[in-house]
This record gives C-alpha cells, structure tokens and sequence, in this order.
C-alpha cells in the first residue's frame, strides 16, 4: 500500500517541475520582447488616435450662492436696557413672499411695554414737579416783591422824618436816626436775600428739569425698544431661515424660542438678482478679468445649470486655507438667468471660460508624459511604441493641444505612465 502511494505522487512532482523550468524560459522572452517594445497584445481601450478638433479650457472654481440685494433681520439690540434674550412670538414661514412693509417677526413685548409705562410715569410726574416748583417760586417772588416794596417804603418814609430833626427835640432826632438805619439795614438785607432766593429757586428747578429731561429720555427709549418688537420688511423678496445656536443645538428659529440680541437669524433676498462668492487661488489669478462667462451647477440640483460672468476680483489677498504661502483672491460672479430653486447659501461649482482653440490636434492629458522638462507620447508604430517628443499648448483637466510632434490619424498611448522601450526615431 505504501508502495502504490509513492508511485502516485511521482507524477505531480513531475508535472511541478515541468512548469517551473516553463516560467524560467518564459520570463526572459517576455522580458525580451517588451524591452524591444513589443507588447503581446495591444487593448483598443488602450490607445488613442490623434483628433483634430476644437479644445476649450475652463477652470472649476467653488462657492457660495448669495443675493445681491437682501436684508438681513438682526435679534434687536435695545437701548438702555439689560436684556438676555427675547421670545419670539409671530414669525413668517421661510420661503414665504413678502411685499415691502409686511410683518417678519414680532418679539414678546410685555417686558418694554411695561418698561415704557413706568418711565412715562416717571416722567409725567417729574413735569408736575416742575411745574409745582416753578408755581411756588412765583408766589415766594410776588411775596418777596412786596417785602421788599414794603421795605423801600419804610426806608423812605424814615427818611422823609429825619428831614425833620431840626424843629423835632432831640429824642425824636434820635429816633427818626435809628428808624433811617433800620430801614436801610432792613432794605439791604431783603435785596441780598431776594437773590439768593431767586439763584436757589432757580437751581431747584434745573435740578427738577434735568431730571424731567432724562426722564423723557429715558421714556423715548423704552418706546423705541417697544417698537423695535415688531419687524415689517423693507423691501419684496422670499423670506430664508439663517442656521443659528439655540440652546446647544444648531437649527432655525421657531415661535417660542429665545433669540439673544444681535443675532442674523432671518433674512429677505431678492431671488431676482443672485450672485457667487468663490476663492481664487493666485495661481489663477492671472488668468482670469472681469468679464469672463462661466457656467453654474449647484450641488443640490445636478441637471441645473445657468450663465454667470465674473464682475469682481479682489485686490487683496488673504492666507489660504492650507497654507500661508499661498494667497486667495474673493471674486464675485453675477447670476445672468434665474430659477426659483434658487436660495441663497447654496453650495455652487463654477466653471469659468478660459477660452477655446478650433482645428487643433487634440490628445488625452494623460497620454502625455514629462522628462528632463520636456513633453513626450508614446507614438505607435509597425515595429512597437516609440517615444515621441510633442509640443503642447492649450490644455483642461482632461485634453491638451500639441502643437508640434503628431499629425492627425496617429495613434498613441492613452496612458503615458506605460513604460516603453523602444528609441526615437529622428
């Protein structure tokens, strides 16, 4: 039995090596003929056949959709007063059309009402206060006018007496003397009291005004903090929802949420007139003016497609977003059609027209390699694939021109990474 095992596996050792010494021979022939630039079978997939056509260059730039004309509705920012956040109590759906003074939103306004009325009492009160004030100080004038009347009077009629103190005895001198110096001292003392009064008046009342003043001030704030509750548009447009942070969580305002003051939460854009925002990399810089056509998809609508053209390159640059090397440029490209699909904030590829080439010979990009600085294809010939130095001009990201180096009707190789031994041919 051991006997018949052995003799059974004899023949696949030699069937083993039989295929072993097969390779070795196999491979040095292989190797031989694709040294020689003779492949064992050419794939139609493979090759390409040099095309006279035209070639247009574009370059892919990406933004964001936004309108021209738009009015932005911030939480509003009241003055004079402390405010965490507001509740919100009517708001108009997003997508809704709204015409120039219809309402958007309207926030609780109990709080700036009541605010206002006490204000308004504060202030009413300190008018009657002033004018209290400004009635008292005409009685005590009108009394100190007549003290003071009184006074002159006396000091006349004493010195009308003293007139005679010369056929009066000598006590009734003395007396008409000291009633004239009572009358002066009397005089002079009500004249300087009469001013002092009439400064300390005076002050009471500015002090009274002032405060009435702010007061008005005061109230005149609460009113415009109770008129900034409600919101009425500007202008006719379609009313967008603005993506904002509402209590730890990302989402759009609903009734009955609180919204702090200062936040863009809601906007009115004019879909009539849309444009792009997109970064420009100084690379391209130079290839682009204003001017320029260029065709708009959106992410969110693969077969939609409108004209756009670029209006406005940026000046400056600012750093880039992977490096500090590298400078971008905001450009600013006008929407030509419109589309009600159309909202702002919109994902948007632009594809911009850097110009075109009729009757050119056109081949693949990636038929065509680089080495030592200089442009190559793999030409096909009777005796296999010859590297054939090319010219190139206009290209895109998926042809280019040759200028020089084909003729129309040869056949390359659509992938220059395939290596190739055969030589030039001058």
């Amino acid at each position: 039995m051991g006997q018949i095992s052995q003799n059974r596996g004899k023949p696949k050792t030699l069937l083993l090596r039989i295929a072993s010494v097969l390779v070795l021979v196999a491979i040095p022939f292989l190797f031989l003929h694709f040294r020689q630039g003779r492949p064992l079978a050419d794939k139609a997939d493979s090759l390409v056949k040099v095309e006279r056509k035209s070639l247009s260059e574009t370059l892919r730039l990406n933004g964001t959709t936004q309108a021209s004309r738009s009015f932005i509705v911030l939480a509003p920012r009241l003055e004079g007063a402390q405010v965490g956040s507001m509740v919100v109590t009517k708001l108009v759906p997003a997508g809704t059309h709204v015409k120039s003074g219809d309402l958007l939103v309207e926030f609780d306004p109990q709080a700036q009402t009541k605010d206002y009325l006490e204000k308004k009492s504060t202030y009413d009160n300190l008018v009657s206060q002033v004018a209290q004030k400004q009635s008292d100080e005409e009685i005590a004038r009108a009394k100190d006018d007549t003290a003071l009347k009184q006074a002159e009077d006396e000091l006349k009629r004493a010195q009308l007496e003293i007139q005679r103190n010369e056929v009066v005895s000598r006590i009734d001198a003395e007396k008409n003397q000291e009633a004239v110096d009572e009358g002066q001292a009397t005089f002079k003392q009500l004249k300087e009291t009469y001013e002092l009064k009439r400064a300390a008046a005076v002050a009471a009342i500015k002090i009274l005004e002032i405060q009435r003043d702010r007061a008005k001030e005061a109230m005149r704030y609460a009113l415009a903090n109770a008129a900034k509750m409600t919101v009425h548009s500007p202008m006719a447009g379609v009313v967008v929802h603005n993506t904002i942070w509402l209590g730890g969580r990302m989402g759009t305002v609903q009734q009955g949420d609180q919204v702090r003051p200062g936040v863009p939460f809601l906007q009115v854009v004019d879909p009539s007139k849309m444009e792009v925002r997109v970064e420009l990399n100084q690379v391209d810089l130079l290839r682009v003016h204003p001017g320029q056509k260029a065709e708009m998809h959106l992410d969110a609508y693969p077969g939609m497609a409108l004209p756009t053209v670029l209006d406005e390159v940026s000046p400056l640059g600012h750093t880039g977003q992977f490096t500090e090397m590298v400078r971008s440029f905001a450009a600013r490209f006008l929407v030509e059609g419109n589309d009600p699909r159309l909202l702002p904030d919109l994902s948007a590829a632009m594809d911009l027209d850097l110009g075109s080439e009729n009757d050119v010979l056109v081949v693949p990009y990636q038929s065509i390699g680089t080495e030592a600085g200089h442009s190559f294809v793999w030409l096909k010939s009777p005796s296999g694939f010859l590297k054939r130095t090319v010219k190139m001009g206009r290209r895109n990201d998926l042809s280019a021109v040759v200028e020089s180096g084909l003729a129309e009707g040869d056949v390359i190789r659509r992938d220059a990474s395939q290596d190739s031994a055969a030589p030039e041919k001058p």
